[in-house]
């Protein structure tokens, strides 16, 4: 993470977070390196779907794809880059072997992982199967998974 907050701090570019399962892990991860409040503006985490809507995740998309889906996750990782006016949006949703009562549908194993980039308005996508581990080991092969993302989509866009 050392290195992309490097990065973002030199092309003055900044980073902002929507997530789910992850807790805030990601953006933890990010202020863990001196200087990431020059390049974090914001993060959000939304675990209920109401608290998704309310950020900007259309409903419809949700009804149509599930809320542990790379649709939702694209959602998630634009809408908070556009409310921030960040170069960068990362949205991670998604279960970690957890059966979810409210929303059933969708692999219990799968997470969706979403990086948008504003400059040339792309989304950059993973998915993590956590099928073995706590739920904390869990987590952290999913925030690595966008810690290599983002090094290599800032990279490609330094």
């Amino acid at each position: 993470m050392k290195e992309i907050i490097e990065i973002l701090t030199k092309n003055k570019e900044t980073i902002s977070t929507m997530e789910s399962c992850t807790g805030g892990g990601i953006a933890n991860a990010i202020t863990n390196v001196e200087g990431a409040s020059e390049v974090l503006k914001f993060s959000a985490i939304t675990y209920s779907n109401e608290y998704k809507i309310k950020m900007g995740i259309s409903k419809e998309t949700i009804d149509t794809y599930t809320v542990y889906s790379k649709e939702v996750a694209n959602e998630m990782s634009k809408c908070i880059s556009n409310y921030t006016n960040s170069d960068y949006g990362v949205g991670v949703t998604g279960k970690l072997n957890r059966v979810d009562r409210f929303n059933p549908y969708g692999s219990d194993n799968s997470v969706y992982i979403s990086i948008y980039s504003k400059k040339d308005n792309k989304y950059r996508n993973a998915t993590v199967e956590c099928t073995e581990g706590s739920r904390k080991e869990n987590k952290e092969l999913v925030i690595n998974t966008v810690i290599y993302l983002l090094k290599n989509i800032i990279k490609e866009n330094d």
